[in-house]
């Protein structure tokens, strides 16, 4: 998570209300990594190292997404609290992705900063119970 995200979610005395349901982290989910794949082939011709990454943060929440716990999850490998452990992880690294692939200063770069504190905010406001979770995968008919 970026120092300026930290510092802001520092300053927050309540915790945040738990208003995102598994399934709706789910469709989050997957809106996630279709939101990256479409940055991966708008930045493909002008700056490959940010198209790279993106197709790789896409494949990454795809994966992640479709081995969860949680009603749209497909094959239920990953506990939902472990998947909220995983995405904390990639907000933080996500702030990173631009230096460590080399697009730092580019409009690609921008995109990955604003993708760490959403995402920190998605994470900060996801029920993460792997209870509930299971409950509503099952209820759900998966």
């Amino acid at each position: 998570m970026s120092t300026a995200t930290s510092a802001l979610l520092s300053t927050v005395k309540e915790p945040f209300p738990k208003v995102i349901s598994p399934k709706a982290h789910g469709f989050i989910d997957y809106g996630h990594a279709m939101f990256f794949f479409g940055l991966g082939l708008l930045c493909r011709k002008h700056n490959k190292r940010a198209a790279m990454a993106a197709f790789g943060t896409g494949a990454f929440v795809l994966v992640e997404s479709l081995l969860t716990d949680y009603p749209l999850g497909l094959k239920p490998v990953i506990p939902f609290a472990k998947h909220g452990t995983m995405d904390a992880g990639f907000a933080s690294a996500s702030w990173a992705i631009p230096k460590l692939f080399g697009f730092s200063g580019t409009p690609a770069a921008k995109v990955f900063q604003i993708n760490s504190a959403v995402e920190a905010t998605v994470v900060e406001l996801t029920d993460f119970s792997s209870e509930r979770a299971r409950r509503d995968r099952l209820n759900d008919g998966a």
